[in-house]
C-alpha cells in the first residue's frame, strides 16, 4: 500500500502535508539498512536522524531490552530509583570523567534543554549572591528543538518564526562560522573577531547562560567551527558568572572522535544535554549533565528550592538500561569504530573533490560527519532550498536514504558501517550531482 502524508493517520512531522508527497512505509530494519513493503533495501545514511549508531536492531542493545524487562518495565522515578538508571548514571558521569555531579532523565533533546533552562534560572534565584537572571545568549545557526523554551533558544528561522509572539528573552548574535569567515581568518590567525559585540554585551548585562553546540552546529548546516570559540566563551562566561550549557543531542556519543566534543574541544561547560545516540536509536531518553557547584544551590529543606520538574517516563528502566549498553559500547569500541571512518571519509572527501570540482563547496569531514554545500545560491530559508529536496528524490533511485539541510548535503552513517555501503553512498552522490551539472559547451 502507498501512503502520503494526507492520508495517513498519523501526521507524519517535518513533511509537507500534500498527497504530491510519498512517504516509504518500512517494514524492518537491521545494520545500516531498512527495507520498504516492497522488499526494497535502503542504505540509511543519516542513522535515522542521527541515533542509530551502532546500526539498526544491534544484538547487544536488543539482549540489554530483554533482560531489563525480565524484572522491571518502568516504575515513576519520582520518590524512587532504580538500578538501571543508577547505572546509566554512574556510567554516564564517569564517561566525563566526574567533570558533573548528577544526571537528570528526560526522553528527548527539546525536553533536555527546556531542563537546562529551568535549572539555569532557579540557580539564581536560589544562589544567595546573585539576584535573578532570565535571559540567554543563543547564535543565529542554531537549532534546540522545537519545544517553547528549546525553540527559543534557538536562532530565529523556519523553525521557529511563526511562533514569535511565544518567545523569551534572548540576545541572538551571528553563529561563528570557520568555514567562511566573515573576516577573512584562518585558525591561524584568528582571534574569535566574531565575539566581539557579545564580549561587549555579556560585560555590560547579566545572563543566565550562553547556549551553544559544541564545534558543530547541526540541523542548521552542518557549521564546522574552531575550539578557539567555546575556549573564549569559557572565559567570558566564568568572568561574568554566566552559565555556559553545551548542547551535545548530536554531538555526544562519539560523534566528533569522543565520547563528546566538550572533551576534543577541552572545554567544560556548566551543564551538557545529551539524547539521539545515547540508547543507539533504540528507545526515547535524554539526559541533562549539572555540575556539582550548579547542585549545591538546590541542596536545602526548603520546598521553594527544590527543582519541581519530572516526566512520566523520566529514567524509563528499559531506556536506561539500553543507554548503559549503548555507553558501555562506545567505551569498548564505538570510538575505535568513529576514528576508523573518519580516516575512510577523508578518502572519500578527496576523490570526491576532484571529481565534483567548483560544483560542491567547503567538503569536509569531522568525526563520523561527512558535508559539503552544492553551488547552489542560497534560499531566503536555506532549508527549504529546493534543491536539497531535489538531491534527495535522486538518490532514491540509488535506495540511499539522505535528508539534505537546503544546499548542504551530509552522511551521518552509522559507526558500523560497512565499506561496501559507503562506497555506494558516494558513488551515488557523483552520479546524481554529475547529472545536476550542465553539459559544457562547445
Amino acid at each position: 500500500m502507498k501512503f502520503n502524508p494526507v492520508t495517513t493517520n498519523t501526521w507524519v512531522p517535518l513533511t509537507i502535508q500534500d498527497e504530491s508527497e510519498s512517504l516509504l512505509n518500512v517494514i524492518s530494519a537491521e545494520k545500516e539498512f531498512v527495507t520498504d513493503e516492497d522488499g526494497n533495501v535502503w542504505i540509511d545514511a543519516i542513522s535515522s536522524w542521527w541515533t542509530v549508531i551502532y546500526g539498526h536492531r544491534n544484538p547487544r542493545l536488543i539482549s540489554a531490552l530483554q533482560n531489563q524487562l525480565q524484572s522491571l518495565d518502568h516504575v515513576m522515578l519520582a520518590g524512587n530509583i532504580h538500578e538501571s538508571a543508577e547505572n546509566l548514571a554512574q556510567k554516564l558521569l564517569e564517561l566525563t570523567n566526574f567533570d558533573f555531579k548528577k544526571v537528570f532523565y528526560s526522553d528527548n533533546g527539546s525536553n533536555a534543554i527546556e531542563i537546562a533552562l529551568k535549572l539555569s534560572i532557579q540557580y539564581y534565584q536560589n544562589h544567595p549572591d546573585f539576584k535573578p537572571r532570565s535571559e540567554f545568549i543563543v547564535f543565529s545557526n542554531s537549532y534546540h528543538g522545537d519545544s517553547i523554551g528549546a525553540m527559543n533558544v534557538s536562532g530565529k528561522n523556519y523553525f521557529n518564526r511563526i511562533f514569535s509572539e511565544l518567545r523569551f528573552p534572548t540576545r541572538e548574535f551571528p553563529a561563528p562560522n570557520c568555514m567562511n569567515c566573515p573576516w577573512g581568518k584562518q585558525t591561524s590567525s584568528c582571534d574569535t573577531e566574531c565575539l566581539a559585540d557579545l564580549e561587549l554585551a555579556i560585560k555590560q548585562n547579566e545572563y543566565a547562560g550562553i547556549v551553544i553546540e559544541p564545534l558543530v552546529f547541526g540541523a542548521n548546516g552542518m557549521l564546522f567551527y574552531d575550539k578557539k570559540v567555546l575556549i573564549k566563551l569559557r572565559d567570558l562566561a566564568t568572568s561574568t558568572n554566566t552559565l555556559l550549557i553545551f548542547d551535545e543531542v548530536f554531538t555526544g556519543m562519539g560523534k566528533l572522535g569522543e565520547p563528546f566534543a566538550y572533551q576534543k574541544a577541552e572545554v567544560v561547560p556548566d551543564l551538557l544535554i545529551l539524547a539521539k545516540g545515547l540508547t543507539g536509536g533504540m528507545l526515547p531518553l535524554a539526559a541533562t549533565l549539572v555540575s556539582d557547584f550548579i547542585y549545591k544551590q538546590f541542596l536545602s529543606k526548603d520546598p521553594y528550592k527544590a527543582f519541581f520538574h519530572a516526566h512520566t517516563m523520566t529514567g524509563n528502566a528499559l531506556a536506561c538500561s539500553v543507554g548503559y549498553t549503548s555507553v558501555s559500547m562506545l567505551q569498548e569500541f564505538g570510538l575505535t569504530l568513529v576514528r576508523e571512518l573518519e580516516k575512510k571519509l577523508n578518502l572519500f572527501a578527496v576523490t570526491f573533490q576532484k571529481r565534483m570540482g567548483k560544483s560542491v563547496e567547503n567538503v569536509r569531514v569531522m568525526g563520523g560527519i561527512f558535508a559539503f554545500e552544492w553551488k547552489e545560491p542560497v534560499a531566503h530559508d536555506e532549508y527549504l532550498n529546493p534543491i536539497g529536496k531535489q538531491i534527495k528524490n535522486s538518490l532514491l533511485k540509488f535506495h540511499i536514504l539522505l535528508r539534505p539541510l537546503g544546499r548542504t548535503i551530509y552522511i551521518t552513517p552509522p559507526y558500523t558501517i560497512s565499506d561496501s555501503s559507503l562506497e555506494k553512498i558516494f558513488l551515488a552522490l557523483e552520479t546524481t550531482l554529475l547529472g545536476f551539472l550542465e553539459p559544457e559547451k562547445d
